[in-house]
């Protein structure tokens, strides 16, 4: 594997091997805590992130590396004006591993053809977020013990959410995969993503909703997501449609027993405080195995071994 840009870019068998590297990590840390030794990863976020870039540093420090990078484009050169092409030319002298954000889809993916080392899409601009894709795969199969078989509700901003998309395609190669999504009009999965991805797939099938109420009780996972300021040009349609979604204990109530709810943070209002409580609510558990992951995931694309 030499880069990761895109959830297609892995094999399901592939996928299986990363989560069950995984699981060991998580059942034996200490075999692992020097595996790195001597290596270098740098985080290059040209946007904002917690998670992301914290279970990244997180992860090679926990695997006995060293981490390097910046956390926004104004502490780089990029606010000089200099070329993504040429910030990671630089930044190879210096890593043995890139994990990088940016805003611009295909960002990336212009990064991967201009060094030698392994770059890791942290994800770009409204596209593909695979490292996130990846969590959430672990954490299905951790708390539910399969990948296929499930009805999977997502809900929210289900046309800017990239990792919505990631996840769709990588789930789209699972045997009896049902997509429900719920979504206003304005915020529905894009075309390009059905027809890519869902149309003619023997694996999967779709229905689409407006309102959670109506489908909740059919759930096995319940994906919500935030609507994202940062997408919008229009202030006037992010105020309309912020709120569209809330989930509260009222709606937790028609919800199967043992649905899981998801979301790859950060929330705003979508869930109420009170469901925290909840034990189906995972999505914290799912921030953790987010680190685990990219522990397995940084091994791998360097080679080593414990």
């Amino acid at each position: 594997m030499k880069h990761l840009l895109d959830p297609m870019d892995i094999s399901t068998e592939e996928i299986d091997e990363l989560l069950d590297l995984a699981d060991k990590i998580i059942a034996e840390p200490k075999k692992y805590q020097e595996v790195c030794r001597h290596k270098k990863l740098a985080t290059l976020f040209f946007e904002p992130s917690t998670r992301t870039r914290l279970s990244f540093e997180a992860a090679m420090h926990e695997l006995g590396g060293d981490v390097i990078g910046f956390a926004g484009a104004d502490n780089s050169s990029a606010s000089k004006g200099e070329s993504v092409a040429d910030t990671v030319r630089t930044v190879e002298c210096y890593a043995d591993i890139i994990a990088m954000r940016h805003p611009k889809e295909g960002a990336a993916t212009v990064a991967s053809q201009n060094v030698c080392i392994p770059i890791i899409n942290a994800g770009d601009g409204g596209h593909q977020h695979p490292t996130q894709t990846l969590t959430d795969l672990l954490t299905i199969r951790s708390l539910k013990g399969r990948l296929d078989h499930l009805t999977i509700g997502m809900c929210g901003d289900l046309k800017f959410g990239r990792t919505v998309h990631s996840l769709i395609r990588a789930l789209s190669r699972y045997t009896n995969i049902k997509f429900v999504f719920i979504s206003p009009k304005e915020l529905k999965v894009p075309r390009y993503v059905k027809e890519d991805v869902l149309k003619n797939n023997e694996n999967v099938t779709y229905v689409q909703y407006e309102r959670l109420e109506e489908i909740i009780s059919d759930l096995d996972i319940l994906y919500m997501t935030r609507v994202q300021r940062e997408r919008f040009f229009n202030e006037e349609d992010y105020i309309r449609l912020r709120d569209s979604y809330i989930l509260d204990a009222e709606k937790m109530k028609l919800a199967k027993d043992d649905m899981i709810v998801m979301h790859p943070l950060p929330r705003v209002n979508e869930i109420s405080v009170e469901v925290d409580k909840d034990p189906r609510a995972v999505y914290f558990k799912q921030a953790l195995f987010g680190k685990y992951v990219r522990m397995a995931l940084i091994m791998t694309m360097l080679g080593v071994n414990a």
